[in-house]
């Protein structure tokens, strides 16, 4: 497994994304409880322990107590993956509490979760942006940034001092009125959007870790990852969710078909 640093944390180029842990398929509300029934603790331990057989030494995951409870569970049991946590955006108006939370637990990064970014970028709330920045810097975690919307990165560069960007390849529903996803609401997964995001990020000055490349499980899981090894820098990393359910061997291929994407000759 190849792996990127920043400052001074080595990063597996295969993140396991945790949207899936918490029931969020961006598909449909009978996919949503599809996963809050499927990922029992028995089988979310289960999974990151294979993920940690495969090499991958990152989980991407929301800082919630579903979260915490698990991965105080998993690493008392002997676990080793490394946390990026994301904030809530059900509690948009006291993102400390997600810092505070992560800092406790174990938290190697936190970043301010994409559809929060969004919001707030579109009701000219900015100013709100950097005091949560400095609280993660603060409480000894790397800081970074997500979103959908490609002009938040291009407001970032210019307003931000974070250490990497979570940046989606699909705008998929604009975050303007409310930033949480909400079980069963339209979203959009366009072509465009994906060329878009993907030339901005050759352009950005920190890592990026990629993620809904698979368009939520609405893309060719071998074109997904040849797709995002031509678009990845070698500072960037992907981040994948996985539901077994679907496919027991869900994990061990996307991480080979990275690997070996990753491993084919660029022209």
């Amino acid at each position: 497994m190849q792996h990127i640093v920043v400052k001074g944390i080595e990063i597996s180029r295969f993140i396991v994304g945790g949207n899936s842990f918490s029931g969020n398929s961006h598909q449909s509300p009978e996919a949503d409880m599809a996963m809050r029934r499927y990922f029992t603790t028995a089988k979310l331990k289960e999974t990151l322990r294979e993920a940690e057989s495969l090499g991958v030494n990152t989980l991407l995951a929301r800082a919630d107590s579903h979260i915490t409870r698990l991965l105080l569970e998993y690493w008392d049991e002997g676990g080793k993956l490394q946390w990026f946590a994301q904030t809530c955006p059900e509690i948009i108006g006291n993102p400390d509490t997600c810092v505070a939370r992560a800092a406790f637990v174990g938290a190697k990064a936190v970043h301010i979760h994409g559809g929060v970014m969004d919001h707030l970028f579109a009701q000219g709330r900015t100013s709100e942006i950097p005091p949560v920045i400095d609280k993660i810097r603060q409480s000894g975690m790397l800081a970074g940034v997500g979103g959908h919307n490609p002009d938040v990165f291009k407001w970032a560069e210019d307003n931000l001092d974070v250490d990497y960007y979570m940046c989606s390849y699909y705008n998929t529903a604009h975050r303007d009125e409310k930033a949480e996803y909400i079980s069963g609401m339209a979203e959009w997964f366009l072509e465009e959007d994906r060329r878009i995001m993907t030339d901005l990020i050759r352009t950005l000055s920190k890592p990026v870790i990629h993620f809904k490349v698979m368009a939520a499980g609405r893309n060719d899981p071998k074109e997904a990852f040849d797709y995002a090894a031509r678009a990845m820098r070698p500072t960037d990393a992907v981040c994948v969710g996985i539901f077994q359910k679907d496919n027991p061997d869900m994990l061990k291929e996307d991480v080979r078909l990275l690997e070996e994407a990753l491993s084919t000759p660029r022209p």
